[in-house]
C-alpha cells in the first residue's frame, strides 16, 4: 500500500508544478522524469559504496549526477543550465542504456523559473532507488490522478478490477504474457505480483526468465514511456514495451501467448480502422478487432480476460455477431461477466462486461457460465468510495468452481451453446436467458455431485519382480495394459481412472478381471446407478477431466478432483435404455475400426496381389527419370496463408498434411511425384499432385510412367521396409533409395492392383465416415441428459 509519506511528497511535488505546468499528464512527465534521474545516479552510488563503480553517470556525464547538481554551493540558474544538458545529453549518451535512452528521449522542460525547478527537484531528493517497492505503488497513485484519456477510448482500469481477472486467469511462472493494448501496464504488473506471490522462491534466472516473456503494446509513445517506468519501479531489467499499432501493424502477427489480459480502447475514430487482411473477422471497429486480435493469438492453450463494452455484448451488427458466433463455435469463450455501470467513474459511467478466454476449458464444456457484479466494494458515484458490499470474491469462487463442474449460484446463469446459437444473435446477454435457466441448469433429470452417488478407491502399487507372465492386465495410464500380471484387484465392472502422468484423468471401462496400479476406481454407490451409464456421462466429460489436472512436474489426478463432479441421474430404466443405444452404435463403430484395420494390413501382404503374375525385381533408380533430395526454403520466406498469392505447396515431410504452407517461388517438381520421408520417421511414402517444393528432408522420386505406374509404385514402396543409418536420429538418403528393389509386373498388370487397392480405399473411406457419423449420434444420445 502507499504509505502517507511518499504520497506527501508526490503531492508537494505536483503543487510546484501546478503553477507553471497546468497539465496533469505533463506534471507525471515532468516528475517521471526526474525520479528515474535520481534512481540512476542511486544506483552509480550504490555500487561505489560496495566498492564497485559508476555505470550511469561517467566520463563527460559524471558532472551531471543528480547528486552534483544539487550540490548547495550551486545557484539556482546554474542547476536549471545543468539539468537542462541532462535533458539535451543522456537520450544520446553511449554510456546510458537503450530503456533509459528510451525514457529520456523527447523529454524537456516546459518553464525558464530556476527556483521552482530547485523547489521541484528538492522534492524529488526524498525519494529513493533502495525503496522501490514503495515508489512502485507510489507510481501507481501518481498515474491514478492523471484522469480520464476517454476521448481516446482509454480509461484506466480501477486495480481491483484488474486483479480480479488476473486471479482468475490465474497465470504461470512458466507463461507467456501479452496486453496488446498495455496503456501504462497495470494489467502485466498485476500479472507479475500475482505470479510472485505464488512462487515465493524463485531464483534470480527464474524471475528473469519469467520476466523476459511479459510483453506489452501499445500506440502512444507517451503510455509506452510511462508503462516503461511503471515497469522498471518494479524490477524488471529489460521490459519489453512496443511502440506498436497492434490493429493495423502485421509485424508481429506470427508471436502467439498463453496469457492475454486487456482493457483496450473502446473508440473508434471517424471513417473507421483500416486493419490488414489477416484478422479473422472483418470489421472497422477498435473493440471488435482487439477481441478477434486476442483470441487468434492465444497459444494452444491459451486463455484471456478481456474488458468489452456492451456494444460486444449484444449489437446485432454483422461484425459483432460474426465475433460472437466465432467466440462460441471455435470454442474460446467460457465465461462472461457483466460489470457495473460505474466501475470506470470518475472518468466514464460506460457498461462493460469481461470476456475469458480459455481454449482448453471452452472446448470441454457445452455450456458458457454468465456472472453479474452488482458491487465491486465501491459505492458508484463520482468518488468511488469503499463499501463493505463486494461481489468480486464470491465471482472468482464461482468462476473457477464452474471449470470443475459445480453448479452455479442465484447471480450466475450456466446457457447452454445451442441456446445461444439458436437465432444466429449469439446474444450474451444474461437477462435474455433469464427464462431458460431452470432448464440448463437441472437439465431433465436430477443433477447430482458425483462423491455423493459413487465411491473411489485407489489402486496397488507393483514392482518389476510382480510382473510375471499372467493373463490379468495391469491398468496405469490408459486404454491398453502396460503388462500382465497372474492377480487382480478389481472383478467385475470397473471405471478406471489414470492418476498420474501425461494421460492422468483418462477413463477406461473394463468387464474383466483387472490389476489396477497407478489409478483408481469409480463404482457406484447402490444400483441407483448403472456402471455402464456413469462411463459414458465421465467419458463424454473426458477433457473437462483433464483440465483438472494438478502438479507441475507429474501431472496428476485424484478422486478427491473430481468429486464436485455434477451428472445427471435419471431412473434406472432410462439409463439401460441409454447403454443399450450407445453401445449399439459404439458396436457400429467398433465393426468400423476393425475392418479399417483389416483392410490397411492387407497393404502388408502386396507380395499376394502379385501371385499368378510375371513380374522382376528391378532397383527404384531403373524406373525413374529423377531421384533427388528437396530444398532447402528459409522459413521466413514461407506463409501460412493458402491464398491466391501464395499458389505453391511446400511439403516439409510424409506425414503431417498440416506441414504445407505457401511459396511464392516457382516450384521444384511440376509433375506428380511421390516423396519419401528421409529423417526422423523415415520411409514414409507420399502421392504429391504438382505443383509443389518439397524442404530438404523429403526424397523425391519422379518415375518414368512408360515402366511404372504412379499408384502402383506408390503401393509397392510402401510394402518396403525401408531402413536407415544414424544413432539418435534415423536418415534416408538418396543413394540408399536408390538401391531399393520392388517387383514389378506389366503395366496392364500394375493397373489392375491400382484399381483393387483403389476400391479398398473407398471401404476405408466409407467406413471412416460411419465411425463419424456414430460419433455424432453418441453426443447426440448424452446431450438428451446432460
Amino acid at each position: 500500500m502507499l504509505d502517507s509519506e511518499t504520497k506527501r511528497h508526490i503531492d508537494n511535488a505536483r503543487d510546484i508544478l501546478v503553477g507553471k505546468v497546468t497539465d496533469p499528464k505533463s506534471q507525471i512527465d515532468l516528475i517521471t522524469i526526474a525520479l528515474i534521474y535520481k534512481f540512476m545516479d542511486d544506483m552509480d552510488l550504490e555500487a561505489v559504496d560496495v566498492g564497485g563503480k559508476r555505470s550511469f553517470f561517467v566520463k563527460d556525464l559524471k558532472n551531471l549526477a543528480f547528486s552534483k547538481i544539487m550540490d548547495s554551493k550551486i545557484g539556482a540558474q546554474e542547476r536549471m543550465d545543468l539539468y537542462a544538458k541532462v535533458l539535451e545529453k543522456l537520450p544520446f549518451a553511449s554510456s546510458i542504456p537503450e530503456l533509459f535512452r528510451t525514457i529520456f528521449r523527447d523529454a524537456f522542460l516546459p518553464f525558464r523559473d530556476p527556483q521552482t525547478l530547485t523547489l521541484f527537484l528538492k522534492e524529488i531528493a526524498n525519494f529513493s532507488y533502495s525503496n522501490s517497492e514503495n515508489l512502485g505503488n507510489a507510481f501507481e497513485y501518481l498515474l491514478s490522478i492523471m484522469g480520464s484519456q476517454g476521448d481516446a477510448g482509454q480509461f484506466r482500469t480501477p486495480r481491483h478490477i484488474i486483479d480480479f481477472i488476473v486471479q482468475v486467469i490465474n497465470p504461470k511462472k512458466t507463461e507467456s504474457i501479452l496486453d496488446p493494448a498495455c496503456g501504462t501496464a497495470g494489467f502485466l504488473i498485476s500479472a507479475y505480483l500475482h505470479v510472485m506471490k505464488n512462487n515465493k522462491n524463485l531464483s534470480t534466472r527464474e524471475i528473469q526468465r519469467f520476466t523476459q516473456g511479459i510483453t506489452g503494446y501499445d500506440i502512444d509513445p507517451g503510455m509506452r514511456k510511462l508503462a516503461l517506468v511503471n515497469l522498471y519501479l518494479h524490477k524488471f531489467a529489460e521490459p519489453k514495451i512496443f511502440e506498436y499499432d497492434t490493429l493495423t501493424s502485421d509485424e508481429k502477427w506470427n508471436k502467439k501467448f498463453d496469457v492475454i489480459v486487456a482493457n483496450p480502447p473502446f473508440m473508434t475514430p471517424k471513417g473507421g480502422i483500416r486493419p490488414h487482411n489477416k484478422f479473422g473477422v472483418q470489421a472497422n471497429r477498435s473493440e471488435v478487432l482487439f477481441v478477434d486480435y486476442i483470441a487468434e493469438h492465444l497459444s494452444i492453450n491459451g486463455r484471456a480476460g478481456i474488458i468489452v463494452p456492451e456494444g460486444i455484448i449484444f449489437q446485432s451488427s454483422t461484425a459483432y455477431k460474426t465475433l460472437r458466433k466465432m467466440l462460441v463455435e471455435e470454442n474460446y469463450l467460457w465465461a462472461v461477466v457483466s460489470l457495473p455501470a460505474g466501475v470506470f467513474q470518475p472518468y466514464a459511467g460506460v457498461k462493460t462486461s469481461i470476456l475469458f478466454l480459455d481454449k482448453k476449458i471452452a472446448k470441454s464444456k457445452n455450456e458458457i457460465l454468465f456472472v453479474k457484479i452488482e458491487n465491486d466494494g465501491f459505492d458508484l458515484g463520482a468518488q468511488r468510495r469503499k463499501i463493505e458490499k463486494n461481489d468480486l470474491p464470491d465471482a472468482i469462487t464461482e468462476l473457477v468452481a464452474f471449470t470443475q463442474g459445480t453448479k452455479p449460484k442465484a447471480n450466475s446463469l450456466i446457457i447452454h451453446k445451442l441456446k445461444l446459437a439458436e437465432d444466429g444473435e449469439y446474444n450474451l446477454t444474461a437477462s435474455r436467458y433469464e427464462n431458460d435457466k431452470l432448464k440448463i441448469d437441472n437439465g431433465k433429470y436430477e443433477i447430482v455431485k458425483l462423491g455423493d452417488v459413487a465411491d473411489f478407491k485407489r489402486g496397488e502399487s507393483i514392482t518389476k519382480k510382480d510382473i510375471v507372465k499372467g493373463t490379468i492386465p495391469v491398468i496405469a495410464g490408459g486404454q491398453t495394459p502396460a503388462y500382465y500380471h497372474n492377480k487382480s484387484n478389481r472383478n467385475g465392472e470397473t471405471i478406471a481412472v489414470s492418476s498420474s502422468g501425461a494421460y492422468s484423468g483418462f477413463i477406461s471401462y473394463w468387464s474383466i478381471p483387472v490389476f489396477l496400479s497407478d489409478s483408481f476406481s469409480i463404482t457406484p454407490k447402490n444400483q441407483n446407478l448403472n456402471s455402464k451409464f456413469l462411463y459414458f456421462v465421465l467419458k463424454n466429460q473426458q477433457d473437462r477431466i483433464y483440465t483438472l489436472q494438478k502438479g507441475v512436474g507429474i501431472p496428476h489426478i485424484y478422486g478427491k478432483d473430481i468429486e464436485n463432479i455434477q451428472i445427471p441421474l435419471p431412473p434406472l430404466e432410462v439409463q439401460l435404455k441409454i447403454v443399450e443405444e450407445i453401445e449399439n452404435k459404439q458396436q457400429a463403430i467398433d465393426n468400423a475400426r476393425r475392418t479399417i484395420d483389416l483392410l490397411e494390413r492387407e497393404r502388408e501382404y502386396f507380395g499376394s496381389s502379385l501371385n499368378g503374375m510375371k513380374y522382376k525385381e528391378v532397383k527404384l533408380e531403373d524406373i525413374c527419370d529423377k531421384l533427388f533430395a528437396g530444398g532447402d526454403v528459409p522459413q521466413n520466406q514461407w506463409s501460412k496463408e493458402k491464398t491466391a498469392e501464395y499458389k505453391v505447396p511446400i511439403y516439409s515431410n510424409g506425414i503431417e498434411e498440416k506441414s504445407l504452407y505457401g511459396f511464392t517461388n516457382i516450384a521444384k517438381v511440376k509433375e506428380d511425384a511421390l516423396t519419401i520421408s528421409g529423417r526422423g520417421t523415415i520411409g514414409y511414402v507420399t502421392l504429391r499432385k504438382a505443383p509443389f517444393y518439397p524442404i530438404i528432408r523429403l526424397i523425391v522420386a519422379i518415375p518414368n510412367t512408360n515402366k511404372v505406374h504412379l499408384e502402383y509404385l506408390k503401393f509397392a514402396l510402401q510394402s518396403v521396409e525401408i531402413i536407415g543409418n544414424g544413432n539418435t536420429i534415423p536418415q534416408l538418403t538418396v543413394p540408399m533409395i536408390k538401391r531399393i528393389k520392388i517387383p514389378l509386373p506389366s503395366l496392364a498388370e500394375q493397373e489392375k492392383i491400382v484399381a483393387q487397392f483403389n476400391e479398398e480405399q473407398e471401404i476405408i473411406e466409407a467406413n471412416k465416415k460411419l465411425i463419424e457419423i456414430m460419433k455424432k449420434k453418441i453426443e447426440r444420445v448424452m446431450e438428451r441428459i446432460i
